[in-house]
């Protein structure tokens, strides 16, 4: 790079305070008018600047700039010498004159954004004086072949002007540059202090950005400021928290918008602050940027919140006014910005705590409900065939994540077949939470479902974590799912395919991982039919339906029960049992059990309290049976009954297996069941 002796280049301090200057002193600025006004009555241009090398990036950088219509070019613009007209202007300390813009191959970054502002002539003279190379003063028209060499020689007489005010200037700089950058940097640091104090003694993160964007607004004038953090789940930049007192305007807290193309994402993907003086949706294309503009935004600073392991987010400080910042604002402000990073890290890393926490709360206190109803695989006590292939079914979806319905009447052991299909699954290690929507009314299943916000409704005086999130990495089972009301079925088929839902009096999205089993004593596909329940819904829990069959379809595994509850139940009242009258086993096998397992249990629950001695007494009573063994004969007539019904049914249905079944309250597979026990075939239907 040639260089005259007589002009050495300005150094980086020497740089900063020629920055200063032009922007500190109403001489310069003045004199940089009084340019402007000379020119404009002998030479035609869309604007005029003032570029300055930078020796320690090697650049060179828009310092100054009047223009008279829109341009493309922004204040504080930086190129490479090499890409810049006024870095040749510079390095070879002579005029440049571009007469076509159109036509020119050099300067392609400097060129393309010139010809955007529709400048087709550019010159730019040296600002030089004997004891400095400062760059240069550029200047362009709209006109093709605008100027001429006595074009030419009036600028570089008029530019002579600012270059000795520059050198006026600061040959009265150092003294004020010091005192002003010693004073600046007083009131920085009490900034910074009070920031941290700031910090220090909040946790929310609002709170905190409403105050920390007051202290920054004692130093530096801003209208906007925002904090986003970044949420790796979806991929986006969320709004957490915004100081618009200007506002509320089309940005709200809670609002999410993906990384690319926005000004925020720029500073987050690149780990760099990005200073923009002139907003636009050409440079970033989103709907972000669209609502910045729309809400009067101008200009900003947009900068990196850089964590311990990964960037967190940004934090965003805007004005409505164009070019309101600086270089030296920046610095601030990353100052401030790491300050705020190690605050959001700790805030997040806290709330993480308190989350799991609550959790762990939460989990501890639905498990000491549950304590005295824990059931293990053990627990499922029989032999029969139909139970066994039930077992089987268990054995072969327990391994999936697939959706689980369970059908059967109250009392056959569904959530025991629920537990059973939980501790067969990977998810064995996590907690399987259980809902009864019977149980809970209506008013109250959303909330207990989902969770709520403190505030979120009359009586919410805290935060409450729902089932599906208690529930995350583990097992959800929803007992009786046929009792949730219409209005909370689309919610839940939502959480149940997305995987993800919002609790009452929230707008953050909660991502899950549940493996949902429900049970039911009720006809789904009949309450579709009758539109009380929702087909989509049906369609989504009917993965991989399992029936429990009836107690009264599973005579063999009576006398299995029935030694393991007198077994249970005598053990935790100190009662010693050790005979079972043959009489009363008989009259045990041969009941129907309407109430099933449930009842067959608290019948021996009784028995038990009722027999003090070696010999169970069962209170037979109550089954409305005598404790006489049943004469031979009535046992065939109940057979016999039990098969005219049917056949009966099965003739006013037309043969028709399914609406028989429906006349008769039974599921087809009963009454398929059924007809081969008591061997009816489609030829009985015609024999009276």
């Amino acid at each position: 790079m040639s260089q005259p002796e007589s002009a050495p280049a300005i150094d980086a301090e020497t740089l900063m305070d020629v920055a200063g200057a032009l922007a500190s002193y109403p001489e310069l600025v003045a004199s940089f008018q009084e340019l402007q006004q000379r020119l404009l009555n002998t030479v035609h241009f869309e604007f005029l600047s003032v570029v300055l090398h930078d020796p320690v990036h090697n650049v060179m950088r828009v310092s100054l700039l009047e223009a008279a219509t829109p341009i493309t070019v922004p204040l504080s613009l930086e190129l490479p010498i090499q890409d810049s007209p006024a870095g040749w202007t510079w390095q070879h300390q002579q005029p440049l004159l571009m007469h076509d813009l159109d036509q020119e191959i050099r300067f392609a970054p400097s060129v393309r954004l010139l010809r955007k502002s529709d400048i087709h002539t550019f010159c730019a003279i040296p600002l030089t004086t004997a004891k400095r190379m400062y760059g240069a003063i550029c200047l362009g028209s709209s006109r093709e072949n605008a100027y001429g060499d006595s074009d030419l020689l009036a600028v570089e007489q008029a530019v002579v002007q600012v270059a000795h005010a520059l050198d006026a200037a600061l040959a009265h700089e150092p003294a004020k540059t010091v005192e002003d950058r010693l004073a600046n940097e007083h009131e920085h640091f009490r900034l910074l202090l009070e920031i941290n104090n700031t910090l220090v003694r909040n946790i929310d993160l609002r709170d905190l950005l409403a105050q920390v964007s007051g202290c920054i607004r004692r130093v530096l004038q801003h209208d906007y400021s925002s904090l986003c953090l970044y949420d790796p789940l979806t991929t986006q930049l969320n709004v957490h928290a915004i100081d618009f007192p200007e506002g509320p305007g089309a940005i709200r807290q809670e609002l999410s918008f993906p990384v690319a193309d926005s000004p925020a994402g720029r500073a987050f993907s690149t780990r760099n602050p990005l200073l923009i003086n002139r907003l636009n949706t050409q440079d970033f294309p989103s709907k972000i940027t669209e609502m910045l503009i729309r809400d009067g935004i101008r200009s900003g600073c947009w900068l990196p919140l850089l964590g311990r392991e990964r960037t967190l987010g940004t934090l965003n400080v805007c004005s409505l006014l164009e070019s309101r910042f600086t270089q030296a604002d920046i610095k601030l402000l990353s100052q401030v910005a790491n300050q705020v990073a190690i605050a959001v890290d700790n805030a997040l890393a806290f709330q993480q705590i308190a989350d799991l926490k609550d959790r762990l709360a939460e989990e501890k206190s639905y498990l000491e409900d549950e304590i005295h109803s824990v059931y293990n695989f053990d627990e499922i006590v029989g032999e029969s065939a139909a139970l066994k292939q039930v077992l089987d079914q268990v054995r072969t979806v327990a391994a999936t994540n697939s959706t689980v319905l369970i059908l059967g009447e109250t009392g056959t052991g569904k959530e025991l077949i629920a537990r059973a299909i939980h501790d067969l699954s990977p998810r064995r290690g996590r907690t399987l939470v259980k809902l009864n929507c019977a149980a809970i009314p209506t008013g109250l299943l959303e909330s207990e479902l989902f969770g709520h916000e403190k505030g979120a409704f009359t009586g919410a005086i805290a935060q409450k974590i729902g089932r599906l999130e208690l529930a995350n990495q583990g097992t959800l089972f929803l007992d009786e799912v046929g009792d949730i009301s219409l209005e909370l079925q689309p919610k839940l088929l939502r959480a149940l395919q997305e995987q993800e839902f919002e609790r009452l009096g929230s707008n953050r999205t909660i991502h899950v991982d549940v493996r949902l089993v429900v049970a039911t004593n009720r006809n789904l596909e009949q309450m579709v039919a009758e539109r009380t329940f929702r087909q989509d819904l049906f369609y989504r829990l009917n993965v991989f339906p399992v029936s429990v069959p009836p107690l009264r379809e599973r005579d063999g595994d009576v006398p299995l029960l029935v030694h393991y509850f007198v077994n249970k139940h005598a053990q935790r009242m100190g009662r010693h049992i050790e005979r079972i009258p043959a009489e009363t086993m008989r009259v045990l096998t041969h009941w129907h059990w309407p109430g099933n397992v449930r009842e067959l249990e608290n019948i021996i629950e009784r028995a038990v309290i009722l027999s003090p001695g070696p010999v169970l007494n069962v209170p037979l009573a109550a089954l409305g049976a005598s404790a006489e063994p049943p004469p031979t004969e009535p046992v065939r007539t109940l057979r016999a009954s039990e098969r005219e019904l049917i056949l009966r049914a099965l003739r006013e249905s037309n043969g028709v297996i399914a609406t028989a079944a429906l006349r008769l309250g039974m599921k087809r597979t009963t009454l398929n069941s059924k007809m081969h026990k008591l061997a009816i075939s489609r030829s009985d239907l015609f024999v009276r």
